[in-house]
């Protein structure tokens, strides 16, 4: 990974948001003691003190949530060094965790499940923590995604080595909201595994933004990156879908999903125009169907960031952001077709049944009383109809400058204000040109601008089998045999004495071997080998990873004389429970409040069969077969006659409760 110490502007903003991720933490502690308090308490005159208070620090999450937004929309920082003159593209920022330390807990899972001593895995658990601790800095190029991926792939390993489906081990995972900055705190590896994957596709559109647009090779780039970025928050969506944390919530993913592929169109748009945009009738034609492509796919993005329940999470300056792109885009659409229209008068030498279908597929319907090949050669009604447009364009592109200064963090974006000013400018100049002493007789509306593109855009899954990792834990033996999920007996030492060259049992199967065919009468029957064992080690040496033969070989090297076997017999597994995590409710109300508050239980008509609805973190006593694992301070719950032993932080690590 990068140096964490680096100054760069990108690391900067890193430890902006780390900073502010704390600030926000301690205010929801305030805030949620604030409210335990005003629950407990009958005194009028503290419940007027801390309803006081309780509007102190809502007020003080509002602005830390504001300047998190705006770290969210400090998009110059990424974008690439060389001077443009283009809208600015939108990246994600990375998520932010802290600090995991494996080492206990996996020793102590070697030693107790895997009876092998833990001091001998030492350098591995290093390894993995190390790696760990680069993918909090990637750098932003290939190199930080591959070793995104190889962290993603060895959680993977991880997982089935030390995670069992029936427990936790003791390793807490926290990890803070791209947008929200709260905490989200687990024991499920798949927290960690869903956020480094929100990782690589938040650096993806990190690479993508640094791209240089100038030029051909930088805008394929672009395209490309984007592309992946929406091709991994897709396979998040689609994977893990429950993860407690709004970043990653269904909504929000398909959303950010939806902007990925928006700026992948953006960027195929400006590839296209690169060179130059020649003023010839179907050239302008073909560019007025793509832009208006690029307005149309913004328009969505911009309708999907107003739903419930993105909206309140979402960064506004990013909304006001895709509906300032979108009145751009259809303002340029506009634009061209008014040029088409008051540049390029029917010559005799041109086909005009090629014109007239070329233009006829700009319209869905053109205005009343009016037939597309009779405005091709009529030079008044051409005029007239050329002149609506760019009415319209100017409509739009004035609209755009209004929303960009409506918003305070746009508003401080030069190039989008350069961008924007220029654009509306030129329309007007041009309707200057156009504009006779007759105007007002002319009441035609410019119709709807169908888009068109003959490029396909749309999401590149990740390709995790083009990053080759080696299993750090590979001497534990194969995953197959040796993982979390199975149970063995101890290591047994069996003494062999073989009778005429002969063992008195066969072997079989891949790696490790299994003993097969046991004679009940042998001395290593005798001796306590059983059928079905897994061979281990042969005279001291390790061979988990070995075959028949070449046990075999192993075995019949060392002749008649005796010879130790270390076996191990695989016991009966209980049924395995369903992983635990927290479950992501579309309708479930939005709280900062990480400590858990006691519910009314009193309050509650037990006549109603309706399903209780809990905050987004809370502490859930019931549905105890659901998923949970989030830590918070939990409290205990009013008129609770299931259990009345008051709860600890301790209790959770062999807790069952559910947390929404």
């Amino acid at each position: 990974g990068c140096n964490p110490l680096a100054e760069t502007g990108r690391s900067k903003l890193q430890n902006q948001r780390a900073v502010l991720n704390q600030q926000i933490l301690r205010a929801v502690r305030m805030r949620a003691g604030a409210e335990n308090l005003l629950r407990a308490t009958t005194n009028n005159k503290v419940r007027e003190q801390v309803l006081l208070e309780l509007s102190f620090v809502n007020s003080d999450l509002q602005i830390l949530k504001e300047e998190l937004e705006g770290l969210n929309i400090s998009v110059e920082v990424y974008q690439n060094a060389e001077e443009t003159f283009s809208i600015p593209l939108v990246p994600l920022g990375l998520k932010e965790t802290k600090d995991v330390d494996f080492t206990l807990p996996l020793k102590d899972f070697i030693l107790e499940h895997y009876s092998q001593d833990s001091s001998e895995y030492e350098d591995e658990i290093a390894d993995l923590m190390d790696l760990r601790q680069a993918c909090r800095t990637p750098s932003r190029d290939e190199a930080g995604i591959e070793m995104l991926i190889s962290y993603f792939l060895q959680l993977g390993y991880v997982e089935n080595r030390f995670f069992p489906p029936t427990r936790h081990i003791g390793v807490l995972f926290t990890w803070y909201d791209s947008f929200t900055g709260v905490p989200v705190c687990q024991q499920n590896l798949l927290l960690e595994k869903a956020s480094i994957l929100f990782n690589i596709g938040a650096l993806y559109t990190q690479i993508g933004t640094r791209c240089n647009r100038q030029t051909q090779a930088g805008l394929e780039n672009a395209v490309d990156a984007f592309q992946k970025a929406a091709g991994v928050l897709s396979y998040l969506k689609e994977t893990f879908t429950h993860t407690p944390s709004y970043d990653m919530s269904p909504a929000m993913l398909n959303v950010l999903v939806k902007m990925m592929l928006a700026q992948a169109r953006e960027c195929v748009f400006e590839q296209i125009g690169l060179s130059g945009i020649r003023n010839e009738f179907f050239t302008l034609v073909k560019m007025t169907q793509e832009v208006a492509k690029v307005g149309e796919v913004y328009t969505l993005v911009n309708t999907a960031m107003n739903q419930e329940p993105v909206k309140e999470n979402i960064p506004y300056s990013w909304s006001k952001l895709a509906q300032i792109k979108s009145d751009h885009y259809k303002a340029l659409a506009h634009y061209f077709i008014a040029t088409i229209l008051c540049d390029h008068e029917l010559q005799p030498g041109d086909d005009e049944e090629q014109q007239e279908k070329a233009l006829s597929q700009l319209y869905d319907s053109v205005p009343e009383g009016l037939m597309v090949l009779a405005v091709l050669k009529d030079k008044v009604q051409r005029k007239q109809l050329g002149k609506a447009h760019l009415r319209k364009a100017i409509v739009y592109h004035e609209e755009a400058l209004r929303v960009c200064g409506l918003c305070k963090k746009l508003r401080n974006i030069e190039v989008l204000q350069e961008v924007l000013t220029a654009a509306h400018k030129r329309s007007l100049l041009k309707y200057a040109q156009q504009e006779t002493e007759d105007d007002f007789l002319s009441l035609i509306q410019a119709p709807d601008i169908l888009p068109k593109t003959e490029h396909k855009i749309e999401t590149i899954a990740p390709q995790f089998s083009k990053v080759k990792v080696k299993d750090f834990f590979h001497k534990l033996g194969p995953l197959t045999v040796f993982s979390a999920k199975q149970r063995w007996t101890a290591p047994r030492t069996i003494r062999l004495h073989p009778e005429a060259g002969e063992l008195g049992f066969s072997l079989k199967g891949g790696s490790p071997v299994q003993v097969y065919c046991l004679d009940p009468l042998c001395s290593a029957a005798s001796a306590g080998l059983k059928e079905g064992d897994y061979v281990v080690s042969v005279a001291g040496m390790d061979c988990k990873w070995l075959g028949v033969n070449e046990v075999l070989e192993k075995l019949k090297s060392v002749g008649k004389q005796p010879l130790e076997l270390e076996v191990i017999s695989c016991q009966d597994t209980a049924a395995s429970l369903h992983s635990k995590s927290a479950t992501y409710s579309m309708g479930m109300q939005k709280t900062y409040s990480l400590i858990c508050l006691a519910m009314d239980e009193d309050k509650i008509d037990h006549t109603k069969k309706a399903p209780l609805k809990l905050p987004f973190l809370s502490w859930g006593t019931k549905n105890r077969q659901k998923a949970a694992s989030t830590l918070c301070l939990p409290s205990a719950v009013a008129g609770s006659s299931q259990s009345k032993k008051k709860l600890s932080p301790f209790t959770l690590l062999n807790s069952e409760s559910s947390l929404y």
